[in-house]
């Protein structure tokens, strides 16, 4: 870039050395040698200076050479600058992919407006590793790229796409497209792809939502009526509502999670009471069963076996120790 700025310099320095040099040889005057330099400099083809001494001719040659000289150089390093863009694209594009097929047991956020940015902000703070995928370059900013999220320029609907955002290893994927047509194509792509995945889509009516549960979605959210929900709880519970609303403020740790039991933990087997659960930090609302049943809240005597999903509420770190109790394989 910087050697871009030296071209107007070259130029305007070569116009200059050629309305002094034409005036000494011609004794025109300034503008008319100022005017004769630009025809010769850009040979749009005009009457030559006069008197046209051998002096003239001599200078005239060397003044075009120099100006065919700055041309070519503005030319190369143009392209220069043009390939480096583009290659510095490519190797940043290679890196990211090559982070990205690192990860696993992460998020997908299909889809980056105002939403997608909540919940890429959201699971940041949550210490959740997640993929970020547009089709727009432009929402992949200096700003977004200081933030260091990883991202995928393409279509989430793609499975190419999906299958480089490491859809086969993600934890769960979420889309928040501009339209239900497009979040519907993307639930159906990654449930094909992946039959296990957690899907959760933004849908604008029933109709798109009943459409995208057929295709596989787990969860369909409709920000209206969610947001419709929450407005009638706080006239219902302000208290309740208000104290949510205070913890998220103040940067209170909490979460409600999710978490399912590997096959292969050493808990499988085990009595609720038996596996000090209750003793990591947190406190266990909930037992969904393989079968579909669901326990709340559960008893102590409750078996617990692969494939159960266990509802907590806690801190970070006490759900970080509950997962880590639930992976520790069995002997």
């Amino acid at each position: 870039m910087r050697r871009l700025t030296q071209i107007p310099v070259l130029i305007a320095a070569l116009l200059l050395i050629g309305t002094i040099g034409l005036h000494l040889l011609t004794q025109q005057t300034l503008l008319d040698c100022f005017y004769q330099s630009i025809i010769l400099l850009t040979t749009v083809g005009c009457h030559e200076p006069t008197p046209l001494t051998t002096g003239t001719k001599l200078f005239i040659v060397g003044y075009l050479t120099c100006g065919i000289g700055v041309v070519t150089y503005g030319a190369v390093q143009f392209g220069q600058l043009l390939m480096n863009t583009d290659l510095q694209a490519l190797l940043e594009r290679r890196r990211m992919e090559k982070d990205i097929s690192r990860l696993a047991n992460h998020f997908i956020v299909c889809g980056f407006g105002r939403m997608g940015e909540t919940l890429c902000e959201y699971l940041e703070s949550r210490r959740q590793p997640f993929v970020v995928i547009d089709d727009n370059p432009e929402v992949f900013d200096d700003e977004f790229r200081l933030r260091h999220w990883k991202y995928l320029c393409g279509d989430a609907s793609q499975d190419d796409v999906l299958e480089l955002a490491g859809v086969k290893n993600a934890r769960g994927l979420t889309t928040v497209l501009p339209t239900d047509a497009d979040n519907l194509y993307v639930v159906l792509s990654a449930r094909l792809l992946c039959p296990k995945l957690q899907i959760v889509a933004r849908a604008s009516d029933d109709r798109a939502s009943q459409k995208m549960t057929q295709a596989g979605a787990t969860r369909v959210m409709n920000p209206l009526s969610s947001g419709a929900i929450r407005m009638a709880r706080f006239m219902l519970s302000p208290s309740i509502e208000n104290f949510v609303e205070v913890a998220e403020s103040e940067g209170v740790d909490w979460e409600i999670a999710d978490v399912q039991v590997p096959e292969t933990s050493a808990l499988v087997g085990l009595r609720l009471s038996e596996t000090g659960l209750r003793d990591s930090g947190i406190m266990l609302l909930g037992v969904r069963k393989v079968s579909g049943q669901k326990i709340f809240p559960p008893p102590g005597n409750l078996v617990i076996e692969g494939g159960d999903n266990l509802f907590a509420f806690g801190n970070s770190d006490g759900v970080a120790k509950l997962t880590a109790m639930l992976e520790a394989p069995g002997k």
